[in-house]
Formats: structure tokens, sequence, C-alpha cells
């Protein structure tokens, strides 16, 4: 009975489908793959690509895990303060596969959902210490002085330390405080503390305020004493030099009285007269006299 040719390629194309799949496997870029015989691990592959041989199962079985950040973040938790307040966290944690061999073996069959039942563990008692080493100042303050940073540092590296020293083949890359609240119980006492805070604050600025205008006060006195001063010792000179001139004049106008009398007319003709001034006066009082015939008499007078 003959076959048809065609049927036999596609039989055999299927054929050599079936072998590669039992013998050969592919990794992607994001992937990192575990090659296990019997059930123990006995080759890494790192690399992208392929194809990779393999045995078929069940002597060999391929096993990949993600290699990349795998993003996790625990239950919302109640912990106690060094001062012995309730504090709600929750916890954000990025981590990665580091080391596929140990990792497969000590979870089932490298479960990821095991994986973080363990470190969600890891992370429970990690928070809980490291709350219990700080006030709940270092989380609420109305100073802002809070240590968010100090906090997450230092669960992190307790985590880490704790994934190292128990060889679990995987690594926190980051860790921070997802959400942060207060139980009812303590709120209000909370909120009167940062009142009492801000109250102290006020305090304190209103203080340096009235230090600051206090200094401005007695840097104005100070520079306005110092002008007065230059200002009263320039009056005494320019009074010394006028004392001085009257001394030189003085014999003069005691010789000629009437000549002292029309100058100090004079001067104060001058003086009403300044700025384009319009008067209404009796030209027989003086000194308004001098622009009548007082002038010409006056002269007469002093010759």
């Amino acid at each position: 009975m003959n076959r048809n040719p065609v049927s036999i390629l596609i039989g055999a194309i299927l054929l050599l489908i079936f072998v590669a799949l039992l013998f050969v496997f592919q990794v992607r870029q994001s992937e990192i793959a575990v090659v296990t015989t019997f059930g123990r691990p006995t080759r890494t592959v790192e690399a992208p690509g392929g194809p990779y041989w393999k045995l078929p199962w069940p002597i060999q079985k391929v096993y990949k895990f993600d290699q990349r950040v795998q993003d996790y973040a625990d239950k919302l938790t109640e912990d106690l303060t060094a001062d012995n307040n309730n504090l709600l966290t929750q916890l954000y944690v990025g981590w990665r596969i580091t080391d596929p061999e140990v990792f497969f073996p000590r979870f089932a069959n490298g479960s990821v959902i095991e994986a973080e039942k363990v470190l969600e563990g890891m992370i429970r008692s990690a928070k809980s210490a490291v709350i219990g080493r700080h006030a709940l100042s270092d989380f609420v303050s109305a100073e802002r002085d809070v240590k968010f940073a100090q906090v997450e540092q230092e669960i992190l590296d307790t985590v880490r330390a704790q994934l190292k020293s128990n060889s679990y083949g995987m690594d926190v890359e980051f860790l921070g405080i997802k959400r942060l609240g207060l139980p009812e119980s303590v709120t209000q006492s909370v909120f009167d503390r940062m009142k009492s805070e801000r109250n102290v604050l006020s305090s304190r600025s209103q203080f340096e305020g009235e230090a600051e205008a206090q200094k401005i006060r007695s840097a104005a006195d100070r520079k306005a004493a110092e002008l007065l001063a230059n200002a009263d010792a320039e009056a005494t000179r320019i009074r010394g030099l006028g004392e001085a001139a009257a001394a030189q004049t003085l014999p003069v106008f005691q010789k000629e009285p009437e000549l002292a009398a029309f100058l100090i007319r004079l001067s104060a003709l001058e003086a009403s007269l300044s700025d384009r001034t319009t008067l209404i006066f009796d030209q027989n009082s003086p000194p308004f006299d001098l622009l009548g015939g007082g002038a010409t008499n006056a002269l007469k007078r002093v010759r």
C-alpha cells in the first residue's frame, strides 16, 4: 500500500517538533532557567536565547524563573514604638532571585508564592524590631524631623542579613514605607502633642522675631544718636563761626548804630521779597519804608 508523500513529510515534521520539545528549550531575556536531573538542580542557564539541549522528562526537567525585580507589599500591621505608642505601617518591597540553584530547593519547585510567604514573615519581624527602637516622633512630628529613611534602611539591612544567613537565593533590592497610620486610641494624643509642638515653634519664632526687632531698634537708635551728635557738633561749629564774624563787625556797628539798623532792615526786606512774593504793606512801616524815601534818608543819616 502506497502512502502519500505529503502525509509522510507532515508526519516527519511533527515527529521532529515532538523530539525538539523533548530535547530542546529556550530562555527569554527576562528569564533564568534551572535544569534538574531526577528532581535535583544540576545546571543553571542565565544567558538568553537557545536552543539548549536537555534529556527528556522524567530524566531532566527545566524550571524557568523571572529574574526581574518583583514588587511585593506586606499587610498593614500594628506595632509598638519605643515610647509605647501603637503605629500602623505597611511596607513595599522589591526583591529578585539571585541564585536559582539555591532558590529552587528551598521552596517547592521554586514557588514564588512560598518565597513571598517567607519574605513576609521576615519583613514583619524586622519591622516590629526596628519600630520598637524608635519613638513615635520619628514617624509623626510637627517639626517634620521624621526619620523615614533611617527606619527604612534599618529594616532593609535586617531583612538582607536574614536572607543571606539562611541562604534563600534571593535578595531585597529596595524597601520603603508605603502606608502609615495611627489607631483611634492614640490619634487624639498625637494631635495634642503636635499642637503643643506647634505652640513651642510659634513661641520660639515670636521670641526670635522680637529679639531681631529689638536689635534693629537698638541699631536705629544708635544711628540716630550718632546723627544728632554730628548735627549738634556742626551747629556748634557754625554758631562759633557766626559769633566770630559778629565779633569782627560789632565794633563797627557800635560806632555806626544807624548803619546797623539800616542793614538789618535791608536784610529783612530782602527776605520778605524772595520767591516772587506779593505783599500788601504800609510803606511807612519798617522795613518797607526803605521802598519809599526811607532808604535815602537812612543813607543820609549814615553819612
